[in-house]
């Protein structure tokens, strides 16, 4: 019979600490709801991949697309708000909409009405999504032998481009608003639950508490690694790294306030709507917009694809281990990866169809969100602190 493989260790500690840093810098009964989780984040998370390449290949054009009213996706209540100086009526300003808005409704996601109208499929979309399946696969298809050679490159490059992003939004005007609104936040808004709610699945997501992923990443580990100094790193690592791209991140915020005239608040957007829309319409008044847009999109796949194929990697790593006979045998776990990634991808192309947002953010909001690491985290405490500490 074909000799069992040997479960595989990281090559040196480098490797792991890149792969940790490149998640972390971003995503019994127990163990299995984890590995449920992750493969749902699998599936929903390359999505924005997919948007993250169609932007990056539509930043190489003499003009940005999302830049002028002047395209075919264009409609009549398109307007170039930070080029014209126009004053509307009550009615002209509801209906009025900005080019980057239609360009990601209309151009992106081609948006339909709901839920109920999938409409048809977003052939673009749907093959950048293909290629980000396919560097997912490659980029771990020999386990952590490969994932850790490219760990070298995907956890490091973003942030040679947050220091370059960095400095020049210090440069821009407008910019030290930005920055007192980041740095002095409204305390009164800690009243608010919604946003304990906000602060807890991000932190939940930012350290990979309870997903498994630190877990199988240190399982590649010698036996007598010192995890406690791991621990303490990366998570210094993590925060400092979020507390520098706020002040790349709200620079340019007070450099879009600067340039529309209006209140930093109203340009201040989270979550999808920062990558996709606050950001390209910020890179679009810089000089030289496309090595902007280039380099910002650049980023986010970088860290987008790190956070993917170590979200991948935990779900293999628990798979082959409780099968170890069968998928340690000679090319059965890359075959099971191949398997995976094409079932993940069939399932993906329901997110890219018209209708696909609608589904995007039904699966994230009940499968993806911090509620559920939160529902896993608290069996997992019950389980170290009550079971294992009777033993």
């Amino acid at each position: 019979g074909q000799k069992i493989q040997e479960r595989g260790q990281w090559a040196n500690k480098r490797e792991f600490i890149f792969a940790v840093a490149g998640e972390i810098v971003g995503l019994g009964s127990i163990g299995c709801c984890t590995v449920v989780i992750m493969i749902y984040s699998s599936a929903v998370y390359i999505i924005i991949q997919a948007w993250t390449l169609f932007y990056l290949f539509s930043s190489f054009s003499s003009e940005l697309p999302w830049d002028s009213c002047r395209n075919t996706w264009n409609t009549d209540a398109c307007v170039e708000f930070d080029k014209q100086n126009l004053t509307f009526n009550g009615t002209e300003a509801e209906r009025a909409t900005s080019a980057v808005m239609e360009f990601w409704n209309r151009r992106v996601l081609g948006i339909s009405g709901g839920i109920d109208e999938v409409g048809s499929l977003r052939w673009d979309l749907a093959l950048c999504l293909l290629l980000a399946w396919i560097i997912c696969y490659f980029s771990i298809w020999k386990g952590v032998k490969s994932s850790g050679k490219v760990v070298y490159f995907t956890a490091t490059f973003p942030y040679v481009m947050l220091v370059v992003l960095l400095v020049r939004g210090l440069t821009l005007p407008g910019a030290a608003d930005g920055l007192v609104f980041y740095l002095y936040p409204d305390v009164t808004r800690l009243t608010d639950p919604q946003v304990w709610m906000d602060a807890g699945t991000q932190i939940f997501f930012s350290y990979s508490v309870c997903g498994g992923l630190l877990i199988g990443l240190s399982s590649y580990n010698k036996y007598n690694n010192n995890c406690y100094r791991d621990s303490f790193y990366l998570c210094l690592l993590n925060s400092a790294t979020s507390f520098v791209a706020g002040f790349a991140i709200f620079s340019v915020l007070g450099f879009m306030a600067y340039e529309q005239g209006v209140d930093i608040s109203l340009v201040a957007e989270s979550g999808p709507g920062l990558v996709f829309i606050t950001y390209p319409r910020a890179v679009a008044m810089m000089p030289l917009p496309q090595l902007w847009a280039v380099c910002f999109f650049i980023m986010v796949l970088l860290l987008g694809i790190d956070t993917e194929f170590v979200g991948i990697e935990t779900v293999m790593t628990a798979i082959v281990d409780l099968f170890p006979t069968i998928f340690r045998r000679g090319y059965r776990r890359e075959l099971l990866l191949l398997l995976f990634c094409v079932v993940c991808f069939l399932l993906g192309l329901l997110m890219v169809t018209e209708g696909g947002i609608y589904i995007f953010q039904l699966v994230d909001y009940y499968a993806c969100n911090g509620a559920c690491l939160l529902f896993v985290a608290i069996f997992q405490t019950i389980c170290i602190g009550w079971v294992y500490g009777r033993c």
